[in-house]
């Protein structure tokens, strides 16, 4: 019994802290920010990344709506980086104004298709890294605001990435947690003078730092937490432009919603495992609150199945616990709620938003009975299938 009330005092401060933050970061990126402006004008050279791998139904489009840019047109080039591609795909591809880079690997990995195409390309020809998905879709003054941020002195800025589709349950489920992830880990972040999370497209880079940190970047799954946290650990600040908008498809089918979570919960403890201790010392020793911050974050436990652990306490203590740690898993339950419900735009709520909620039980546990089967899930490149979507609204 003793045992079990140990394991029980550990469990409520391991969840009670996780909501804690989760509830703290929600709140803040409710409050207003100012962003950092300069007043340089300076209009620096970007060169547009998009590596794809099999994107012949969806890179064509995507392709024609990057060079609709309000941006200068001599200041940016784009490179679709093609992995094993239609030769129809190509050959329309090249008669586009952009830049296209054939590329094939026995394994591909976008860290390679980038590593690879980056070696190719001439010195000092560009400013600006940024990199997108095959399925982006970017606002018109996308790249002037990420301009912006730079001229204020950034050297790596996250765009807001939102859903390009919202139409069927687990759309709709794809497309709440994004922007989830955007108001904690990025405006909630950022309120405060921490850094933003990375999320592996609409981000850019000073050219040379990202070219020399991707030098040693091999991940299968995941690179841009592997970026992220080796740009945390040289002490760079990540900015959030909440109003620089990158749409980005989401998934529709369940199978590949429950897939796709739990290839990132992989990745998720991989990097914990090898970065944790590394970032306490960090913490302790130079102060580099970001990059234990964000080991921190992979401690948590994974988003989509915290709810459900949560009211499974509830229902525990109920039955077996006295009342006092009933109401302390009641209130832990609904602070996490909460932290969900005032991170979700207002946009959202809708019928639609409740038919999506009655698919989260099969959403659940179809990713926690994936949890015992994940092991290896980073280590084997799974391709994410995307179809031409048209942004539902650009409001």
């Amino acid at each position: 019994m003793i045992l079990l009330e140990i394991l029980h005092y550990l469990l409520l401060i391991y969840l009670g802290a996780s909501v804690l933050f989760l509830i703290t970061y929600a709140i803040l990126g409710n409050l207003p920010r100012k962003i950092k402006k300069s007043a340089k004008n300076k209009q620096h050279k970007f060169v547009v990344f998009i590596p794809g791998y099999k994107e012949d139904a969806v890179i064509l489009e995507v392709a024609k709506e990057v060079l609709n840019q309000s941006y200068p047109k001599k200041l940016f080039d784009v490179i679709v980086i093609a992995d094993s591609f239609q030769q129809k795909t190509l050959d329309d591809l090249n008669s586009l104004p952009i830049i296209v880079k054939e590329v094939s690997f026995d394994k591909s990995t976008k860290a390679k298709a980038l590593n690879k195409t980056m070696a190719e390309l001439p010195e000092n020809l560009y400013d600006i890294a940024l990199i997108l998905d095959a399925d982006n879709v970017l606002a018109p003054d996308f790249i002037a605001k990420i301009n912006d941020s730079f001229n204020a002195g950034y050297q790596v800025v996250q765009g807001h990435r939102a859903a390009k589709n919202t139409k069927g349950a687990f759309a709709m489920l794809d497309a709440m947690s994004e922007e989830i992830n955007n108001n904690i880990y990025g405006k909630g972040h950022r309120t405060i003078g921490l850094s933003s999370r990375l999320v592996g497209s609409g981000m850019a880079f000073s050219y040379q730092l990202f070219k020399n940190t991707m030098k040693n970047i091999d991940a299968v799954g995941g690179f841009d937490k592997e970026l992220e946290l080796k740009l945390l650990k040289q002490g760079y600040k990540f900015e959030y432009r909440d109003d620089a908008i990158c749409y980005d498809e989401k998934v529709s089918q369940a199978e590949v919603f429950k897939n796709q979570r739990i290839r990132w919960i992989s990745a998720q403890y991989h990097y914990l495992k090898k970065h944790f201790l590394t970032a306490v010392w960090h913490l302790i020793t130079r102060g580099n609150v970001d990059y234990y911050d964000r080991a921190f974050q992979m401690m948590l436990p994974p988003r989509l199945i915290l709810p459900g652990i949560l009211l499974a306490s509830v229902f525990i203590a109920f039955f077996l616990s006295p009342d006092f740690y009933f109401y302390i898993w009641t209130v832990i339950f609904f602070a996490n709620i909460l932290s969900f419900a005032i991170s979700i735009p207002r946009k959202f709520y809708s019928v639609e938003m409740i038919f999506a909620f009655m698919q989260l039980p099969k959403a659940f546990f179809g990713v926690f009975i994936g949890l015992f089967k994940m092991k290896g899930a980073n280590k084997t490149f799974i391709h994410t299938p995307h179809t031409y979507v048209k942004v539902e609204d650009k409001n």
